[in-house]
């Protein structure tokens, strides 16, 4: 035995313990850090139902706040398709002691944020500013919410917005594909129907109508306020309290139960475009169902990354698609799962038929090991990488306590994540892609 082999041995050797060493030192850091953690955060519920939620980040000096309100397009009745979203906007449009410029100044001139979103089945209103500038913020935000005053000439105005935010989505398609793809999965129910509206629904919507369904949605049970970042919780609690304590309880309006399954249809969109926008997905799985984290590893391997399959394949094999991925949607009882590629007319039926493949190949085949491991050392990272940020602290926040109605800690879904076997992987790929009926979309020119 040479002594290069010997000192190489021994090199490994240590290698090898320095890594063991380390990898002790972080679990042992993880765990003392998900105690800190927990600890951090804290939570009331006052006596009507509205919840209020605070975490202490170090060594930032930041805040970000939101507002979750339970309400998106699928609360939604006839008659009022797109009115979650109107109301969005509508709230940046003044209240009783601001205008529309006060209200876009306001933030802007302390060096902070003001935003809001509206999903399926939330709207949230949120600001990010430095810590001394969050009684500020909280005024203007509960100002929006309480006192906005819905002029009819700010709603004529800002219908006119919301139609050209509409056209400007309708002159994307690969961004129109997902609304297309949701309205053949669930065709006569809300989440199948966008979350913008269309441009006739909007014509139908009025004061009344707005006022209508702030009253109905906007209850005190379907509020949770989020703030993370340089913070007190009890200074926190002493700002929001008196304000929302003041809402009078009432019932939650009954939630429009989602499709026991997909619809199994084909839409084609016909569209002078240069591509061929195309979604196919099965049933998927609903947001407090555990399968999600296999999910999150499946999702990684399927169409997650540059060395995810559908990449490898369809990218990079066969050059037929700059743009390729897999995603999930899910909801509070339902959830889909779907490929996406943007590629020429002529390549569409050979993309589709390598989304089937992949599916076959997951059902017969499974994961290899590698893949495996990397995929899950992906979503590893991608998790810690999201703890960096304090705006993610509050969405986790007020999404977790809004959809499932608990706090999961980032730490928790790691550790979640880390307990996956490729057996997991192997049986939810058959839940999702054995004898399930798929539904396909397409956005293209005539063929």
């Amino acid at each position: 035995m040479s002594i290069a082999y010997l000192l190489e041995f021994r090199y490994c050797k240590e290698v090898e313990s320095y890594a063991s060493i380390k990898i002790m030192q972080a679990a042992q850091a993880h765990d003392k850090e998900d105690i800190m953690r927990q600890e951090s955060i804290q939570s009331i519920e006052l006596s009507n139902g509205v919840r209020i939620l605070t975490e202490k980040v170090p060594g930032i000096r930041s805040v970000a706040l939101g507002i979750w309100i339970g309400s998106g397009s699928r609360m939604e009745i006839p008659g009022e398709e797109g009115v979650s979203h109107f109301i969005e906007h509508l709230m940046f449009k003044g209240t009783k002691r601001r205008t529309a410029r006060d209200i876009a100044e306001s933030l802007d001139a302390v060096g902070g944020q003001l935003n809001a979103f509206t999903a399926k089945e939330m709207t949230c209103y949120y600001a990010r500013v430095m810590d001394e500038h969050l009684p500020l913020a909280v005024d203007v935000l509960t100002d929006m919410l309480f006192n906005s005053t819905f002029e009819k000439k700010a709603l004529d105005k800002e219908r006119g917005v919301v139609k050209e935010e509409i056209s400007m989505y309708e002159d994307t398609p690969d961004e129109l594909i997902h609304d297309v793809f949701l309205a053949t999965a669930w065709p006569d129910n809300p989440l199948g129907k966008p979350v913008l509206g269309t441009i006739q629904s909007l014509d139908e919507i009025d004061r009344n109508v707005v006022k209508n369904y702030i009253e109905r949605q906007y209850v005190p049970e379907k509020i949770v306020i989020a703030a993370a970042g340089c913070l007190e919780h009890e200074a926190v609690q002493t700002l929001l309290r008196p304000i929302f304590e003041t809402l009078t309880k009432r019932s939650q309006p009954a939630l429009h139960p989602a499709p026991a399954g997909l619809s199994g249809m084909t839409k084609k969109l016909t569209k002078p475009t240069g591509q061929m926008q195309i979604c196919l997905g099965t049933q998927g799985i609903s947001i407090a169902d555990e399968r999600n984290y296999p999910l999150y590893i499946l999702n990684n391997i399927l169409g997650g990354g540059l060395s995810s399959r559908l990449v490898q394949s369809i990218r990079e094999e066969r050059g037929l698609a700059y743009s390729v991925y897999s995603f999930n949607n899910s909801f509070k009882d339902a959830g889909i799962f779907a490929f996406y590629a943007g590629t020429a007319p002529s390549a569409a039926g050979q993309v589709i038929e390598l989304f089937q493949k992949e599916m076959d190949n997951l059902c017969s085949q499974g994961v290899t090991q590698a893949e495996f491991d990397r995929a899950k050392a992906q979503v590893r990272g991608s998790l810690y990488m999201g703890i960096e940020s304090v705006s993610n602290h509050m969405n986790r926040l007020g999404r977790n306590m809004l959809l499932l109605d608990k706090i999961i800690p980032p730490e928790e879904t790691i550790r979640k994540v880390e307990n996956v076997c490729i057996e997991d992987i192997q049986k939810l790929a058959a839940y999702l892609f054995h004898n399930q009926p798929h539904v396909l979309a397409t956005i293209g020119p005539e063929m």
